[in-house]
């Protein structure tokens, strides 16, 4: 029944009967019980399609927002002359008619499109408008629907990885398959290369990490580990999955090649973020309630969330390992990855709590054959997370002691920023960073 569900199904009350009927009997472990694609990974096999009917007056609300509106806090000659007309866009959208968001049916791809657009319409409003202080009221026409949508698939009322990434693509030719030189991005609020490179880094580092799941999934379905060539098969994989990892880390440590570190912290960060607490966003026509409002962060990303999974990384620091967590460790916040796993589709943060009922770690243990590959894979995850410190200090450290380009206005622009250097979620980002890469040596499994 599951088999035939995955490939006619395409809506959430499906799949959440067949992810209930699956617990009838034992069923193998598959990413596709998860709308996890063995290609593409967490992203879908297909780009999701523009809203039609009624609901195009939020797509072409979309495409005029690219055209006419700035960061509010950007001073350059560009904003300025723009600021008219994105105030008269900001007026035309508290004017919109509310859609009834049950016309949109069921579909889960359509549901995401709508959470994509919705989600960008806000925050184009939100970062457009100037800076002041106080309460941030969204028009009853987006909150609504917003809040609705985001509901109906699960997801808070905000930008997310997946939005500028995993749902924020398009094939140039759709004869063709998806490889990187066969996508665009759809939505940039910027306008500028370095976001569309950031994107394409993003997605090129889902792609890759796709080729990781078939390891998790062998290992899932795999029993008898005092078998040898069971014991062999855990073993080429862990060595597998060094070499993706690698590959992973340049992979990213290219970013600099072509994602200039100063503009992207001031003209394409800030479009991203979440709920300033002395302005707190209010969903006009929404009854009073808590939603997660981080922001899109790449820590949502649920790649790396899955090798730590099936590494049995702790940031929680719920284990007892060696070394001991530094006082700084102990000042990040050891919640941060749940949390941004809230950020993430039901289904695939399902996938990973499934992921995490089998110990790779415990075999490992009864299993001196496989402690050095393992080791090897958890030191290869250790050498990524250096890298990501690296990046981090570059692109948002570094920058947060600089002076905002010339062309949005120099020293006038962003007046109110400071402080310490924070994530798009609201972290800081180098304790958070550091604490990541500690809690991953402390996986290496010591020798007797």
């Amino acid at each position: 029944m599951v088999g035939r569900l995955l490939e006619s199904t395409t809506d959430l009350t499906t799949y959440r009967a067949s992810r209930a009927d699956s617990h009838n009997g034992p069923q193998p472990f598959s990413g596709r019980l998860f709308d996890v694609e063995p290609v593409t990974g967490f992203a879908p096999s297909q780009p999701l399609a523009t809203l039609g009917g009624e609901f195009a007056l939020w797509e072409v609300g979309l495409e005029d927002a690219k055209l006419h509106l700035k960061l509010g806090e950007d001073k350059g000659r560009e904003a300025l002359e723009k600021a008219n007309a994105g105030e008269h866009w900001r007026q035309a959208l508290r004017s919109w008619p509310l859609l009834d968001i049950s016309r949109l049916g069921e579909k889960r791809c359509v549901l995401r499109r709508a959470h994509h657009v919705l989600t960008c319409l806000m925050h184009f409003y939100i970062h457009s408008l100037p800076r002041t202080q106080g309460p941030v009221v969204i028009p009853k026409p987006l909150a609504v629907p917003l809040v609705q949508v985001s509901r109906k698939i699960d997801m808070p009322p905000i930008l997310t990885y997946a939005d500028i990434v995993l749902w924020n693509w398009e094939l140039v030719n759709p004869e063709r398959p998806i490889s990187m030189d066969n996508i665009r991005f759809r939505t940039l609020f910027s306008g500028t290369e370095v976001e569309k490179n950031f994107y394409a880094l993003s997605l090129a580092a889902e792609l890759k990490g796709a080729e990781m799941l078939e390891v998790f999934e062998r290992f899932m379905n795999l029993t008898c580990f005092t078998e040898r060539s069971v014991v062999a098969t855990v073993a080429r994989d862990l060595e597998r999955l060094v070499v993706i990892v690698n590959e992973l880390s340049q992979l990213l440590q290219g970013a600099n090649r072509n994602i200039d570190p100063h503009l992207f912290y001031w003209a394409v960060r800030p479009w991203w973020n979440g709920q300033d607490a002395a302005a707190p966003w209010v969903f006009e026509g929404v009854p009073p309630t808590s939603f997660d409002l981080g922001g899109a962060s790449a820590g949502q990303s649920s790649v790396i969330h899955a090798l730590d999974a099936f590494l049995d990384v702790d940031h929680a620091l719920k284990q007892t390992r060696q070394p001991a967590p530094s006082p700084e460790n102990k000042r990040a916040d050891t919640g941060f990855m749940e949390k941004m796993r809230r950020y993430m589709p039901p289904e695939h943060r399902a996938y990973l709590a499934e992921l995490s009922k089998r110990s790779l770690r415990e075999v490992v243990l009864r299993t001196p054959a496989l402690r050095a590959p393992y080791n090897a894979a958890v030191e290869a995850l250790k050498k990524l997370r250096d890298g990501h410190i690296r990046i981090g200090t570059l692109y948002i450290i570094s920058q947060a002691r600089s002076t905002p380009p010339a062309s949005m206005g120099g020293a006038a622009a962003f007046p109110h920023r400071g402080g310490l250097s924070k994530g798009t979620g609201g972290t800081s980002v180098s304790t958070q960073l550091k604490a990541g890469r500690d809690a991953t040596q402390r996986t290496v499994l010591k020798e007797d």
